[in-house]
């Protein structure tokens, strides 16, 4: 039961009342709700604290046209509740938005999920009091909460990124971010509407917004690989042979490098494959409707630059063979980095769509953005006028809203201040110098190169047992050694040395963010053997952190 308790130090705390709690979880999309679900199992106090109206996180705002997963459906979800599993049915191969939403939903009614979460709030900061062993976290409702855990589970694609574009708010008529769509919809029917960047919301949603608009232009400013998702109603029979055997299943995503988005296993090396293994091995991972299918064909396309650059030329004979013009096939060619340096996208009919007589490709590269002026688009060559203006510009991803609240550790250093040169974590799970902070799916973890789910629920799993054994052994703190913490950066970034993936400039390296960093974020060495590596920390008395009693100090 949350208490109420006066601040008596000047230095920490201001007049007012603070909500006392065991722990304060940032985030009420899949990550919250199950580290709330698990902290409640513990007997532990939570209050969960949500910027959103209500739960979902990414699906509560990204509710643009055509937004969906890029994981199955059956296996994007959760795998804790076995009775949830069975009764809830997924309509689709990849969900949309509103299905995503509304299994949020059902998840936080069937567990009473809402009372514990404060929804419209937004959390600005947060302060390490060293003598209390505390958190002191303050909201922009002006609510303050002690806490001695602190969980980050803000979602790894959550802070929306606006273009840096000169004019950007002299437009005339209404902008719309995909990251922060109006919930009442956009109607576009029978009006001009442009697009900025073609990532994966920019793919998703130019085939609808083109089919009701009276003329699409499309932005480019550098190309997207994308293959079909082959996406279509689930099967009866397959839901049923799905549900009969979930229990395994869930084990073997558990397993799997991505945790699930790559089947069947790679045929060994490009390099060494026959032709007509290449042949069939690239046509199967092209119509797989995974979305690591065509990476994950043979084992060396993201660490052998021959063996992609003919997995590229394949995926451009695909392209050529459904875009009629070829010139505009040419440009929706990537050729400035490695296929698969930057995400792969499920393509529902996007490249089909520059067919259309109404739809228009602008290729930066050949006559860039000058500025947006209350017409439209001023590129080099011309103004391009437009009714609606649309950025699908992504994220400032990994790290943007980490660092959005002002968190401050020891001796008042914030993150913000630690990570100047870039992210620095211990597991993607806690950095140093900041006690019993703990990031869901942080850099330096696998995630947003595997299923998330599966990702999200080893974290929460991991996070919730460190804090029951802290609670069991009597222990006031836990953090990561710098040594440890040094040690897993330069692993994380051996690691992704080894392949092409900094070799593409992508939001994996943050190069989407004017003045941020160049660090490659993500954690390449699968889903498997970071969790076996994980459960090796623990089993070893949580190897690498420094747990601490109330006065005295223990390394582990």
């Amino acid at each position: 039961m949350a208490a109420e308790a006066e601040g008596s130090r000047p230095d920490v705390h201001e007049p007012g009342p603070v909500t006392e709690v065991d722990a304060v979880v940032v985030g009420a999309g899949f990550a919250g709700m199950y580290m709330l679900w698990r902290l409640r199992r513990l007997g532990l106090s939570a209050q969960v604290i949500e910027a959103a109206g209500d739960v979902g996180g990414t699906w509560w705002w990204n509710r643009y046209p055509g937004a969906r997963c890029d994981i199955e459906s059956m296996d994007y979800s959760y795998s804790f509740d076995p009775d949830l599993e069975q009764e809830w049915d997924w309509s689709e191969r990849y969900a949309t938005q509103p299905e995503i939403l509304a299994y949020a939903g059902h998840v936080a009614d069937r567990h009473d999920l809402r009372r514990d979460i404060r929804f419209e709030t937004r959390v600005t900061g947060a302060s390490w009091d060293e003598l209390e062993g505390r958190w002191l976290v303050r909201t922009d409702a002006d609510d303050r909460f002690r806490a001695r855990f602190l969980v980050m589970a803000v979602g790894c694609l959550s802070a929306a990124k606006e273009p840096e574009i000169e004019g950007i708010g002299t437009f005339a008529g209404p902008t719309h971010h995909t990251g922060r769509w109006p919930h009442e919809g956009v109607d576009v029917s029978g009006q001009r509407v442009g697009v900025i960047g073609t990532g994966s919301s920019g793919i998703q949603s130019i085939p609808l917004l083109a089919e009701v608009a009276e003329h699409l232009t499309v932005f480019q400013r550098t190309p997207s690989y994308a293959v079909p998702a082959q996406n279509a109603p689930l099967d009866p029979e397959f839901v049923a042979e799905r549900k009969a055997n979930y229990r395994a299943h869930r084990e073997t995503l558990r397993t799997e490098t991505h945790g699930g988005v790559v089947v069947p296993p790679p045929a060994g090396s490009l390099a060494e494959a026959a032709p007509e293994t290449r042949a069939e091995r690239l046509r199967a991972g092209w119509e797989s409707g995974k979305l690591f299918g065509l990476l994950g064909a043979f084992s060396d396309v993201m660490v052998d630059r021959e063996a992609n650059a003919v997995v590229a030329e394949y995926a451009h004979q695909r392209i050529a063979e459904i875009v009629e013009d070829p010139e505009v096939a040419r440009r929706l060619m990537p050729t400035t980095y490695p296929i698969g340096a930057k995400r792969l996208c499920l393509d529902t009919d996007y490249y089909a769509t520059y067919n259309r007589p109404n739809v228009e490709l602008v290729d930066l590269r050949e006559t860039p953005i000058e500025a947006i002026v209350p017409q439209g688009v001023r590129t080099t060559d011309r103004v391009h006028e437009l009714d609606v203006l649309v950025f699908a510009t992504g994220f400032d991803a990994m790290t943007g809203a980490l660092l959005a609240p002002e968190i401050r550790g020891r001796d008042g250093v914030s993150l913000r201040e630690k990570w100047a040169s870039g992210p620095r974590t211990y597991l993607g799970l806690a950095t140093a110098g900041f006690p019993n902070l703990f990031m869901v799916t942080g850099p330096g973890s696998p995630s947003v190169l595997t299923n998330m789910m599966v990702s999200i629920e080893q974290h929460v799993e991991w996070i919730s047992d460190c804090i029951a054994h802290l609670q069991t052994a009597g222990m006031a703190t836990i953090e990561a050694d710098p040594d440890a913490e040094d040690a897993w950066v330069e692993h994380v970034n051996e690691l992704a040395g080894y392949t092409l993936y900094p070799e593409g400039n992508s939001w994996y390296l943050g190069a989407n963010v004017p003045g941020k960093p160049r660090v490659f974020m993500p954690y390449l060495g699968g889903v498997a053997g970071y969790r076996q590596r994980c459960e090796a920390v623990a089993s070893d008395g949580y190897v690498g952190f420094t747990l601490e009693r109330a006065g005295a100090a223990s390394d582990a």
